[in-house]
């Protein structure tokens, strides 16, 4: 006989005719229900029953095979403090990357925000477990998180945070680091790091940074440093009493006794804004001139070797050291009417100081580079002629072994280096040199020549007065500024506007053989014409092409004292030859000047970059020599 099942329909019909008047509980349905089965079946349904009682038992009583917890977490992760994320808001949580979290405390959990963890123990889903959320924060990312204030700290800044090394790094730093490329910073570079600006340093300098060199660095130098190595080395800048620097010049009303020199010292040493040269150069780039002090070097040098890229806070680390003394400033004060004495005080006393240093001593002074504002023939007076002009600071003994950079080198001292005289034009930017050499590309020149200068009638046979004769009697070749009846030393508008308007710019020597007026020439785009070679070819190694032809044109002096004429020299030059020529003029324009921004132009090597590689690999092994002499 088949037996009833129950749910069938049949059955339940049957169930329903057989017994119409009783009932329907629940004890009396499992009862008849029972009493249908044979012995066979009840023993089978009571073995069912009773694995699926022992299954529940065994589940729910077995922590570690938990459907809702993960594996048990390793010693180390339980250590991590349950205060870690406890000030993490719902926000940030809510915008985390999936990197798991699966071994945090019921303690730091019962402060997370309702966003769902799945893989957490009953027991702590029990207390505080919140409803749905951070199931994806990896253990190694939140092992090496600090652990308080981290509550300023993006989603996808906390999924680039390196392993290791991050715990004492501040939320307000963390905040500031980049999504990705920060894998090579160590604890000790980390906790260094400024709060701020750090943007868009790759991996690669960030591992190459020494470990407390940037600690006072501006976050704006950070973000512009260069994805590159110091391969010529580190540079450290003595911190000079104010006496050798700052004293002298904010005493600028005392430097010059003709001139008040207050306006020099503005904007960083470049000077007044050029606002006059409006009309002139092109009025996106007008912010980037000033009337800047031909003799002001020391200050720009200074300025920018504060920011260098390559500078050090370390001495232990440095290849060189730098001396920001303002030789030029405090010698000009005295030139006129004061005795070698006076000329030499501050010379002398910057001896004294630098002796007493650790680092001078290592070396005698060979690793050590100083920038003279000024032409190095203002330093070299005898020690025994104290009525001669300038003062003895260069042929002072301790600093035979002192590498120095100046705007006029003397060409027989190996330890010179010539740089160019600060311009006018201080580029902002990558973008200010190429639309002003467009500029100067496409300009229209009206002259063949011009020549800016003055004769001086106190000089026989004066060079300056034999090339302005041959301009005035050229007046439609050739067009002339006469600096004998204007001041020519800082710029004028008519300077500019002369040299733009001209192909050539006659380039005699100056108060000494270089003039500054040989880089102004250049800038504007105008080909130079020089008749000593020592006024640019024997002088700036580092900055000129090495074929003088290439951009400029030599007639000696003498032929044109023996009555060469200059404009028919000139003219000889073909259009072609003259387009070559002011090209190459124009590509160099980067190697003249001097960049406005303190740490330098992103891709572009100005005047300074230029000077400073080209001594310490110039000098490498003079630097080198020094100490092992003394070892």
């Amino acid at each position: 006989m088949m037996l009833p099942v129950f749910g069938h329909p049949s059955a339940e019909l049957d169930g329903q005719k057989k017994q119409p008047n009783k009932p329907s509980h629940l004890k009396f349905t499992i009862k008849s229900f029972l009493s249908h089965l044979t012995p066979i079946h009840r023993t089978i349904l009571f073995v069912v029953i009773l694995f699926q009682l022992v299954l529940v038992l065994y589940v729910t009583r077995t922590p570690n095979l938990s459907l809702s917890e993960s594996p048990r977490p390793s010693p180390e992760f339980q250590a991590v403090e349950s205060r870690t994320v406890s000030n993490v808001p719902s926000k940030t949580f809510r915008s985390l990357p999936n990197k798991g979290a699966s071994s945090f405390s019921s303690e730091t959990y019962s402060s997370l925000p309702n966003k769902h963890v799945p893989n957490v123990s009953s027991r702590t889903s029990r207390s505080s477990f919140p409803k749905k959320g951070v199931t994806s924060i990896s253990s190694e990312t939140y092992n090496s998180l600090p652990k308080k204030d981290a509550s300023n700290v993006s989603s996808r800044t906390y999924g680039s945070l390196p392993n290791q090394g991050g715990s004492s790094i501040s939320s307000e730093t963390y905040g500031s680091l980049p999504n990705e490329g920060i894998s090579n910073v160590s604890s000790r570079t980390s906790s260094s790091l400024p709060n701020e600006g750090a943007s868009n340093i790759s991996s690669e300098t960030y591992g190459s940074l020494p470990y407390k060199v940037i600690s006072n660095i501006s976050s704006e130098t950070y973000r512009s440093l260069q994805n590159k190595s110091c391969d010529s080395g580190l540079i450290y800048v003595y911190d000079l009493p104010p006496m050798f620097n700052y004293e002298l010049m904010n005493n600028c009303s005392e430097l010059d006794p003709w001139h008040n020199k207050c306006k020099t010292s503005l904007n960083d040493g470049f000077g007044e804004a050029a606002k006059e040269l409006a009309g002139i150069v092109p009025e996106s780039v007008l912010p980037a001139w000033y009337w800047t002090d031909l003799f002001w070097g020391e200050v720009v040098f200074h300025n920018r070797m504060l920011d260098y890229k390559c500078r050090t806070l370390e001495p232990e680390s440095a290849t060189a050291f730098y001396i920001p003394f303002y030789a030029g400033l405090a010698v000009t004060k005295y030139l006129w009417n004061h005795t070698g004495g006076e000329r030499d005080w501050h010379c002398e006393m910057l001896i004294t100081w630098v002796q007493e240093q650790k680092w001078w001593k290592r070396s005698n002074g060979s690793d050590h580079i100083i920038m003279l504002g000024r032409m190095t023939w203002d330093f070299r007076r005898s020690r025994e002629a104290d009525s001669d002009w300038g003062s003895s600071f260069i042929h002072m003994p301790e600093m035979k072994n002192v590498i120095r950079l100046s705007v006029e080198r003397d060409q027989w001292d190996e330890l010179e280096i010539a740089v160019p005289y600060p311009t006018s034009f201080h580029p902002r930017s990558e973008s200010d040199i190429t639309e002003w050499q467009s500029f100067v590309r496409s300009r229209r020149r009206n002259y063949l020549l011009t020549f800016v200068g003055g004769a001086r009638a106190t000089i026989k046979n004066d060079f300056r007065g034999i090339l302005q004769n041959q301009c005035v009697n050229e007046p439609t070749a050739c067009r002339h500024v006469d600096c004998a009846r204007k001041n020519c030393v800082d710029g004028t508008t008519s300077i500019m506007e002369a040299f733009l308007d001209s192909d050539f710019c006659l380039q005699p020597r100056g108060d000494a053989f270089t003039r500054r007026s040989v880089f102004d020439c250049m800038v504007a785009g105008s080909i130079p014409v020089f008749f000593w070679k020592r006024t640019a070819y024997l002088q700036y190694e580092f900055f000129l092409p090495a074929e003088p032809e290439s951009f400029s044109v030599f007639i000696h002096r003498n032929d044109v004292r023996n009555g060469t004429d200059i404009k028919r020299v000139l003219e000889g030059y073909s259009r072609d030859e003259i387009q070559r020529m002011r090209e190459k003029v124009i590509e160099c324009i980067p190697r003249f000047v001097y960049a406005k921004p303190r740490q330098g132009l992103d891709n572009t090597r100005d005047a300074f970059d230029i000077a400073i590689d080209g001594v310490l690999r110039k000098y490498k092994n003079h630097m080198q020599k020094g100490k092992l002499e003394l070892e």
